[in-house]
């Protein structure tokens, strides 16, 4: 395949990754090609972690992250760890530092193979969010599902992980409510100038949360990085747990902690699925013969 660029098909906690390989190349992974990729069910994917050579001194390369729907994302926990685990075991080396559209952050893999990513910082004033009116406290903003006197969805918690996010803080289970119906119409609210990430979160012991996400650009996935930072971080705010916080998204378990310098670290797994080559312009793609099913 002319032109073509190595990939690997990977997920964090089932969060569907692609990790393609842009290193040493002039040109970037298009929307079209996204669009190709996510509409054949093999490698259908929530984001893309495009792999280039460092921009900035004293990183190790830089990551461009697109959703599905060919936008681009500006950060990505779970699929930071799929870079980390590819890198690892292609260069033995335990600790990188990525640059993204979010910031420069780190991540370390540990003897466990269990996977930390510093997220940075929250930011949580209206502006920062982005918000498209001023809320003096983000912890609860006027937002609501459904008739006035009984709401399905009210009152979230707004937080920037470097994308902006919605928590919807609920007492039923959270499979309870139809994100699939909510999701769509809440990410594009007008509130959003920048469309959101949108979380139903239940609170299940003194540290611990249940969590399910319709992500901005990519819609119901089994886990969400910057989601399980971002509802760690407002259930702290709020008082509904401390600040080292365990996790359960449809994918599987992650642990929070936003520590005392104000960073956020978000650890969980990654798994490898298959390895292949694609074009970024086009999308088509070739599964490698060592992993051909």
């Amino acid at each position: 395949m002319a032109g073509a660029a190595p990939f690997a098909r990977m997920n964090g906690i089932g969060n569907e990754i692609i990790v393609a390989d842009m290193r040493g190349r002039a040109d970037t992974v298009t929307p079209a090609a996204a669009l190709v990729l996510d509409a054949n069910p093999a490698t259908k994917f929530d984001q893309i972690m495009a792999i280039h050579d460092p921009k900035t001194a004293g990183t190790d390369y830089y990551i461009a992250i697109l959703n599905s729907d060919g936008t681009p994302a500006q950060a990505c926990g779970n699929g930071t760890r799929c870079v980390v685990q590819a890198l690892a075991a292609e260069t033995g080396r335990k600790t990188f530092t990525f640059e993204t559209l979010a910031g420069i952050l780190s991540a370390t893999e540990h003897a466990d193979g269990q996977i930390s990513v510093d997220m940075g910082t929250p930011r949580f004033g209206w502006q920062d969010i982005p918000l498209a009116e001023e809320f003096r406290d983000t912890r609860m903003i006027e937002l609501q599902v459904g008739p006035i006197d009984a709401p399905v969805l009210h009152s979230p918690s707004a937080v920037s992980m470097g994308n902006p996010h919605a928590i919807f803080w609920v007492d039923r289970d959270v499979w309870s409510y139809e994100l699939d119906r909510f999701g769509p119409m809440l990410e594009n609210h007008p509130l959003f100038p920048e469309r959101a990430n949108i979380t139903i979160a239940q609170v299940t012991g003194s540290d611990a949360l249940a969590i399910r996400t319709w992500e901005r650009g990519a819609g119901l996935t089994r886990a969400c990085g910057s989601a399980a930072c971002a509802a760690a971080v407002a259930a702290a705010r709020t008082r509904r747990t401390g600040r080292s916080v365990d996790l359960t998204a449809p994918g599987g378990p992650l642990h929070v902690e936003w520590r005392e310098d104000d960073h956020v670290v978000l650890t969980g797994a990654a798994e490898w699925e298959f390895s292949g080559t694609f074009d970024p312009a086009t999308g088509a793609w070739q599964r490698d013969a060592e992993s051909a099913a």
